[in-house]
């Protein structure tokens, strides 16, 4: 397996500018400032409405699969022998998803959604078991992941978590005898990132030996994928789920931090800063329900998060988390500082 992370992830060692070589007139460097977020989003979505365009997908093998078919998109070039295929163009949705540096820019995120899963829904902090394409406008591959693998999309790039964000997993797990691990009903789509959404001027460096192939400077990217088990993010592991903590309900993680401290809440083990861990302050309940069960009656301070389908034991886990509010001055104590 490749190296995931790698092309997930944010790169720790990325190049801030370019450097050019040395006047002759003062031997110093000069530095290019990387492009505008505006300006550069305008091309991004003008080369990816070109690929849509003039190209299509293997849609008719998704409409009559084979027997051995693998539920894998592939693109090709609308063109000679394929001149009457159906472009991309006419079979994507869009969404319209904020920059994370800029916020007055914004993007149109185009999204292929060929099966939409019939499992739990992906939410944009959780952990998701997929396999996965990346590859340019070119339709070079630049790196994939054939068997299933962990990824926690706050920690890959936005246009991956945004486009992901729009399916759901498998409803069933199948464990074969030799050990081996099948899905069926797992969401299958692509996605087509501007650069602004992905790198930007900051691609990663590959790790020495790796056949991983290095992304350009504003490079527009489509992933594929199959979406197979997601799991619910709780990623500072303080018993507020990560979606709980999205306080100004724009499913972006990034900018929210209730105590304006140096780390943001889905990774802050003590939202208030008050001195005292969060998971010491609230509860998480679950609730197993069998179908046709009463729903539960929650208590005081308590709040429904999310619900999931256990397709393998046919129950729906019901998550809540119980906040008191000590004082009543309509503040949670896990965000209340002086309680």
């Amino acid at each position: 397996m490749k190296n995931i992370k790698f092309i997930l992830t944010f790169c720790a060692v990325a190049l801030m500018f370019l450097q050019s070589c040395k006047n002759d007139e003062d031997d110093g460097i000069i530095t290019i400032p990387p492009r505008d977020r505006g300006e550069e989003a305008v091309v991004a979505t003008m080369e990816i409405e070109e690929y849509l365009a003039t190209h299509f997908y293997n849609y008719e093998e998704f409409q009559s699969p084979s027997p051995d078919f693998d539920y894998r998109i592939q693109f090709d070039t609308i063109a000679g022998e394929n001149a009457g295929k159906i472009p991309l163009i006419d079979q994507v949705d869009f969404k319209m998803v904020q920059d994370r540096v800029d916020e007055d820019v914004m993007y149109k995120l185009y999204y292929l959604k060929v099966i939409q899963g019939e499992g739990n829904e992906v939410q944009f902090p959780d952990i998701l078991d997929i396999s996965f394409e990346g590859r340019f406008l070119t339709n070079e591959v630049f790196d994939n992941s054939d068997l299933p693998a962990r990824l926690d999309l706050t920690a890959v790039i936005n246009g991956f978590q945004d486009g992901l964000s729009e399916f759901n997993g498998a409803n069933e797990t199948i464990v074969n005898p030799d050990g081996t691990v099948s899905f069926e009903g797992y969401g299958v789509g692509a996605v087509f990132i501007p650069s602004g959404l992905g790198y930007f001027a900051t691609p990663p460096v590959p790790e020495p030996g790796s056949s991983v192939t290095q992304i350009g400077l504003y490079q527009q990217l489509i992933f594929t994928f199959q979406v197979y088990n997601v799991i619910k993010g709780d990623q500072d592991n303080d018993g507020v789920p990560t979606v709980m903590e999205d306080y100004n309900n724009n499913q972006i993680e990034e900018d929210d931090n209730f105590d304006e401290d140096f780390t943001l809440d889905f990774n802050d083990e003590d939202d208030d800063n008050d001195g005292r861990l969060t998971r010491n302050e609230i509860t998480q309940n679950n609730y197993t329900l069998n179908d046709g069960d009463p729903e539960p009656v929650l208590g005081p301070d308590e709040t429904e998060v999310y619900r999931v389908r256990d397709f393998i034991n046919n129950t729906t886990i019901i998550t809540t988390v119980v906040a008191p509010d000590t004082d009543n001055d309509g503040q949670p104590d896990y965000l209340d500082e002086d309680n």
